[in-house]
């Protein structure tokens, strides 16, 4: 009996043992491209919330506070929230989200995916474009706190048809995920000085839900290649993202030397080796011998880990010292040198009376109260050369530029970077406020205006 037991018994083993082995060994079915990517990107996406506060409009508070005068204490301007999402795109703890989920916050908090931990961050504003609605924040983070960052796609890597998955982390609630196609490209190519619409965008069929907004359209490598930005409203199966080539042209504007009133002269696309993707006729960049397509290895010796850190290192160097960058340009290594230039030296209001014969100054708060003007920003023109662009144009004194090529010039750095960008002969749009008189009541009038840059 008990050898009969034995010899009965080792067959059942062994098929027990071969049938475990070969589970084990069988791949789990539900693992495919989208769990994977899926993994890989959401511990990037955050969720943003925003606080505004609003001042309290009462059509009786102005008459109180004339009668009452300095007794009369105005009611505390009342808090509004919103709630969006976004992704990090570096490991310092830089964020991208649209511009539209952060404007005019007073306050803005991250909060990380479950997968990254789910902890609470304020961020602050780096800097935005409301006409790329594109934004770029960062983490107020431990000293060394470093964060999982998402890859961006090569621009216009995009196939009609492929599989893309909208994520984000709506109303503080967790990952959302959804999955559709590729449906259409970018309908047109930039137009400079314009806003963005559907007509720019990427359309796919995952839903893209409220509070999806600045998170992350990827594909199956678990790469970025749009920004959430809308849906459709009066269809189902129909959402909208920034594509990345715009996400990348913008971040290189609202994230660059610049930001320390320093000229490079050249946009870089982000990436674990930054390339240049455009440079500037007559900039430093220029100067130093950079071109399109160039990838930058080294600052100084030190290889960068991303556009964000190639940026601070190049930053770092100011306006009195060289900057040795190593570059590989296809199978070519070379080092340039160059050295930043200080904005104010280049983008002046000198440039701008060379270029269209015009004198202008930024238009402050109390310079336009004092002139009765109802702008907030603009170039007061305070002189016109009598032979000249303006002149010919009908500029006159006392006029407000308020646009310059459909931008509003936030100072007079911003006009003249424009004006420069010009070739001689070439036309420049302005959007001129124009002050005018009917009986006995003064208004100002939007005029539009065409100059020719010398």
């Amino acid at each position: 009996m008990k050898l009969c037991s034995q010899s009965s018994g080792l067959p059942v083993l062994a098929i027990v043992g071969l049938a475990v082995s070969l589970a084990a060994a069988e791949p789990d079915v539900r693992r495919n491209a989208v769990v994977d990517a899926v993994a890989k990107v959401m511990p990037s996406v955050v969720n943003i919330a925003t606080e505004q506060l609003v001042e309290v409009q009462d059509p009786f508070e102005q008459l109180l506070q004339e009668f009452w005068g300095p007794y009369y204490r105005r009611r505390a301007p009342q808090a509004q929230y919103s709630l969006g999402s976004g992704v990090i795109i570096d490991e310092a703890g830089y964020v991208l989200t649209n511009d539209h989920v952060i404007r005019r916050a007073s306050r803005v908090w991250v909060k990380l995916s479950e997968e990254a931990g789910g902890k609470l961050y304020e961020a602050e504003v780096v800097n935005s474009s409301p006409r790329s609605d594109v934004a770029l924040l960062r983490l107020k983070a431990e000293p060394g706190e470093k964060f999982q960052a998402v890859r961006f796609a090569a621009d216009d890597d995009l196939l009609l048809g492929e599989t893309v998955l909208a994520l984000g982390n709506p109303f503080g609630l967790g990952g959302s995920v959804t999955r559709g196609i590729l449906s259409s490209k970018s309908r047109r190519p930039p137009v400079e000085g314009a806003p963005m619409d559907i007509a720019d965008w990427l359309q796919t069929d995952a839903a893209i839900n409220p509070g999806n907004s600045g998170g992350p359209l990827i594909n199956l490598r678990g790469e970025i290649i749009g920004l959430n930005v809308a849906m459709y409203r009066d269809a189902n199966g129909i959402g909208f993202a920034i594509p990345i080539r715009r996400v990348t042209e913008a971040l290189s504007e609202i994230f660059s030397p610049e930001l320390k009133h320093l000229w490079l002269g050249a946009r870089i696309r982000p990436g674990s080796a930054p390339v240049i993707s455009a440079v500037d006729p007559g900039s430093p960049a220029d100067r130093a011998g950079l071109r399109p397509g160039d990838a930058i290895v080294s600052v100084n010796g030190k290889t960068p880990r991303g556009y964000i850190e190639f940026i601070q290192e190049l930053s770092a160097s100011g306006d009195r010292s060289d900057v040795s960058l190593a570059v590989r340009r296809g199978s070519e290594h070379l080092t340039v040198s160059l050295r930043l230039v200080k904005e104010a030296t280049v983008f002046n209001a000198t440039l701008i009376k060379r270029r269209i014969g015009a004198s202008v100054q930024e238009l402050t708060p109390d310079l336009a109260e004092r002139l009765g003007i109802v702008a907030s920003q603009g170039l007061l023109v305070t002189e016109v050369d009598d032979a000249g662009p303006a002149a010919d144009a009908g500029l006159q004194r006392g006029h407000v530029i308020v646009g310059v090529e459909g931008q509003v010039p936030e100072n007079v750095a911003a006009a003249a970077k424009i004006l420069f960008a010009k070739k001689k002969g070439e036309k420049v749009a302005l959007t001129v406020l124009v002050q005018r008189q009917r009986g006995n009541y003064t208004f100002m009038q939007r005029v539009r205006v065409q100059l020719t840059v010398r």
